[in-house]
């Protein structure tokens, strides 16, 4: 079983910055990938950015130039530097971590508990 715990999330004026954290712990994994999602109030949940293993990134193009994701292998933490906010960015942010198992050799998708970012005007 692997536990992610996020931190970072709270209230920021539109321009300003955050940067979310979330470390996975639990005993025999190797993350794969992991990522950030968000969920505003009525919409799906999306994604904002992920980051594999090799280093690779994706993003959403919403916040592409103004977020940065990172990860920190040594810690399984991964972090979301977030710049330039505007309230359209207000959501729950969401870790997530695709996991191989190395008990069973299979690929797991665990998710966090949610963070809020609150973006005003």
């Amino acid at each position: 079983q692997v536990q992610l715990v996020e931190s970072g999330g709270g209230l920021v004026q539109a321009g300003g910055s955050l940067r979310l954290s979330c470390a996975a712990s639990g005993s025999g994994f190797s993350i794969n990938a992991m990522g950030w999602y968000r969920q505003a109030p009525g919409k799906q949940r999306e994604l904002v950015a992920t980051t594999l293993s090799g280093g690779s990134t994706n993003y959403a193009d919403s916040v592409k130039g103004r977020f940065a994701i990172s990860r920190d292998n040594t810690k399984n933490t991964v972090f979301l530097q977030m710049n330039s906010l505007k309230p359209e960015d207000t959501a729950v942010y969401y870790c997530h971590a695709r996991v191989l198992s190395t008990s069973t050799w299979s690929y797991n998708g665990y998710w966090g508990q949610g963070t809020q970012v609150t973006v005003s005007t």
